[in-house]
């Protein structure tokens, strides 16, 4: 059996896995990190979205051996260590750009990672082009946009604090 190291959070982890494991089943089962979610299996929904080396990864379309040596960030390592949320949560939370919740993990984690692709920021077209790859069943996007539109301000300097949600 393939044994995996890697960083996950900010904490080193040394894994034994079968092959064919998948990241998403590693950090689900053998890591108890069960904010990233299985929504398809097949790389269409989003919704098991991570960061792996700084870039977003559908993380059902990934084996865990080829995370090997990499730094992985899940939605449970992007809060604050004093449990101060990560602009991105922040926003959507605000924003209400929620309602089942299953779907948010993964959204919060491309939305971040398209957010800092676009320092000069993003238009709202711009914003859904890039959600291309997270579908949301129970939303219609807008609060989702609108969030992410005010966290780009806050996560590039530009407010020092999310403005009063006008949804």
């Amino acid at each position: 059996m393939p044994n995996v190291s890697l960083t996950v959070n900010g904490q080193r982890h040394s894994v034994d896995v079968e092959g064919r494991t998948l990241l998403v089943e590693l950090l689900r089962e053998k890591l108890r990190l069960t904010g990233t979610h299985v929504g398809c299996d097949t790389s269409q929904c989003g919704a098991c979205v991570v960061h792996v080396d700084g870039e977003s990864v559908k993380a059902c379309t990934i084996l865990a051996v080829q995370a090997d040596g990499s730094d992985v960030t899940t939605i449970e390592g992007l809060a604050a260590p004093d449990g101060t949320l990560h602009p991105m949560q922040e926003a959507f939370r605000e924003y209400h750009a929620l309602q089942c919740g299953f779907c948010t993990p993964g959204m919060v984690m491309s939305a971040i990672d398209l957010v800092k692709k676009h320092p000069d920021g993003m238009s709202e077209h711009e914003i859904r082009e890039g959600l291309e790859g997270n579908l949301c069943r129970c939303t219609g996007y807008h609060n989702i946009v609108k969030a992410i539109a005010a966290a780009q301000e806050v996560m590039h300097g530009r407010r020092d604090a999310l403005a009063p949600a006008e949804v």
